[in-house]
């Protein structure tokens, strides 16, 4: 590269930090990529690490949430004889639900003041996980649940999480994201913190083998839209796309065969990791409109999340496409579209679409939101909602409330 006059590598650039003066004396942000992730422990056996990595971070009565689920399939006993043998005293919550509730999280608080404990883990999937942030979030901040919706609400330091996620999916062990159920209202709220990143996640493999076979469709589903939705985000970056293509690739390559196989470990792996990369990069580049859409379903009808979102993507994909195709074409590309860079954009984001809904249909999901429950009385309302959540800020394209209607009517 040729050097400017002035020294600088960027010619005829000044860089002075958050602005610099281009040609002319004009002043321009610098574009910055910000990348927040924690220490990721991976591998199968890697929950041998708990007790280890709970001590490095401060514990000595940590509080557990978890939920019967994991207890039955015998994940909790490891857990904690793990932390047992590395000298800590833990305590258990397990009355978390799926689409964890306003009410539970408050419950599990008190649980969590009364026994002095420290620092909390999350054992499980999303649900679990996002309680338990929801308790770390009460116990550094006060207050009700609720009151911390929307992004950087949570303003005081919160007490030190390790999250051990049970599924392929959610990606909420290493987000800065936490999904509460508000049961008065029959929604779901975004609560988005930087604070909310746990400082250590631990992936072990061999969980993902106890999940039903639904819930391996559900969240490799929801892995599937976090990459996809991550990767054409307004807050996208370069160290966030490398991640999200390798997700799409990896979860395209792996999901089909997790579900039908659900004991062979290379799937399993492959999930693992695709989950874990669509993780972080949706933490640092957000999501788009088929989250907040999802989760008004969710809200309203207690649904699965990942299921949702199968159901919903590929509509929002061709809905984001018509306005701008070529960041679609990547992702094709990394979802096994062969010849993606050689046809029209509009085209290939149109196969992507396809593909996106034939591998909905080769794990179960239903092709319509009317399966679930929903009905063209709940648009309107659903609608509305969404146009609230934080996460169609980075949609790629504006929508408004008549968009969302109609997308939604499109998805019954």
């Amino acid at each position: 590269m040729a050097e400017a006059d002035d020294g600088s590598a960027f010619p005829g650039v000044e860089l002075t930090g958050p602005q610099r003066i281009v040609p002319g004396g004009a002043r321009e942000p610098v574009n910055l990529a910000k990348f927040h992730a924690p220490e990721i422990v991976f591998g199968p056996g890697s929950l041998a690490e708990l007790g280890h990595c709970a001590l490095r971070v401060g514990a000595r009565r940590p509080f557990l949430v978890t939920d019967p689920g994991l207890i039955e399939a015998g994940w909790l006993d490891e857990a904690l004889g793990h932390l047992r043998a590395a000298g800590l005293r833990p305590v258990v919550w397990h009355g978390v639900t799926p689409n964890p509730k306003d009410h539970e999280i408050e419950a599990a608080y008190g649980e969590y003041a009364d026994s002095a404990a420290d620092v909390i883990i999350g054992l499980g999937g999303g649900s679990c996980i996002d309680a338990a942030k929801g308790v770390a979030i009460l116990s550094g901040n006060g207050g009700r649940i609720l009151a911390y919706e929307g992004v950087d609400k949570v303003v005081h330091p919160i007490p030190p999480t390790v999250m051990v996620p049970s599924t392929s999916g959610t990606g909420a062990d290493v987000s800065q994201f936490a999904v509460v159920t508000d049961t008065a209202n029959h929604i779901k709220i975004t609560i988005i913190s930087r604070t909310l990143v746990p400082e250590i996640s631990i992936i072990d493999p061999r969980l993902l083998i106890t999940m039903p076979e639904w819930l391996t469709a559900a969240t490799g589903l929801d892995a599937l839209t976090h990459a996809v939705e991550s990767y054409v985000s307004r807050a996208h970056n370069p160290l966030t796309d490398n991640h999200a293509l390798h997700a799409v690739r990896l979860i395209t390559e792996h999901l089909r065969r997790s579900v039908e196989r659900p004991r062979l470990a290379g799937p399993r792996l492959g999930m693992a990791q695709g989950a874990l990369e669509a993780g972080v990069a949706f933490t640092n580049a957000i999501l788009g409109a088929t989250h907040a859409m999802s989760h008004q379903v969710g809200g309203l009808l207690d649904a699965p999340h990942g299921v949702v979102n199968g159901v919903l993507l590929p509509h929002v994909i061709r809905f984001n496409a018509a306005a701008d195709p070529e960041r679609f074409v990547p992702l094709a590309a990394a979802a096994g579209i062969r010849d993606a860079g050689r046809m029209p954009a509009a085209e290939v984001a149109a196969l992507l679409a396809d593909r996106v809904r034939e591998l909905a249909d080769a794990v179960g999901v239903p092709r319509g939101l009317s399966a679930l429950g929903v009905t063209d009385r709940d648009v309107r309302r659903l609608a509305g909602n969404t146009m609230r959540d934080a996460c169609l800020t980075t949609n790629p394209r504006d929508a408004s409330q008549s968009d969302i209607e109609a997308l939604f009517r499109a998805a019954l």
